[in-house]
């Protein structure tokens, strides 16, 4: 039977901006026993922002596995604790979706909670249609990689992507390979920071400006629905 009271609680966090933290968010970090955090020396600076004061326990991609049957265990003896990434939706592209998962396996009642992640801000302002699209999250490094741009190919939804500076140009040229240089896209990086920026072309002429300007910081890359 599952319990009345929320135990588990999956928090949103800024993916720069830190004034994006919500009320709720703050007054939830500040209510739970324990905060799961992807990186507690980055969640650690938050926290301190906002005179948060509760122990923190180290959950991230390389401990999950090992760690969320631990988690489980003390969920299911009573305590409260909230789950927060580095930046942004836990479960996106962020650990969150095992916990979450095994949670409700063992009827822990969870709450996500809503906030900030970069594919929204990244595709309303990419300009292209926004009723139809898909998140592929980041492509696979090496194996994978190829097959999957191409089973894109016939998408006729807004595709979004996140992806590292330093393969960002590998992915445009990739993706104007297979889906033409003319297709057009937006890339955004630094989402609510200071030097935001996003830049619309075709995959041509944002693969011509990244060769003369190499990319920095997060970036998140929307292509266009095939028309």
């Amino acid at each position: 039977m599952e319990q009345s009271e929320t135990q588990l609680y999956l928090v949103p966090t800024p993916i720069g901006n830190l004034a994006d933290m919500t009320y709720r968010a703050v007054n939830i970090l500040n209510s739970v026993d324990v905060i799961l955090a992807e990186d507690t020396r980055t969640s650690g600076k938050l926290l301190k922002h906002y005179d948060i004061k509760k122990p923190l326990q180290s959950f991230h991609i390389h401990n999950e596995h090992k760690k969320v049957e631990q988690v489980i265990e003390e969920l299911k003896a009573g305590r409260v604790m909230a789950l927060i990434s580095d930046a942004g939706t836990p479960g996106i592209s962020d650990p969150g979706f095992l916990l979450a998962r095994e949670a409700l396996k063992n009827d822990i009642k969870l709450e996500s909670l809503p906030g900030a992640t970069a594919l929204i801000p990244a595709l309303i302002k990419s300009g292209f249609p926004n009723d139809r699209f898909i998140f592929e999250g980041f492509l696979p490094h090496k194996k994978g990689r190829k097959t999957r741009i191409e089973n894109l190919q016939e998408e006729d939804r807004t595709i979004i992507f996140y992806e590292s500076p330093h393969r960002l140009l590998k992915t445009l040229k990739q993706l104007a390979e297979v889906m033409g240089e003319n297709r057009m896209a937006s890339v955004s990086r630094e989402l609510t920071k200071l030097y935001e920026e996003t830049l619309t072309d075709t995959l041509k002429g944002l693969i011509e400006h990244f060769e003369k300007t190499a990319p920095k910081g997060e970036i998140v890359l929307v292509l266009n629905a095939k028309s």
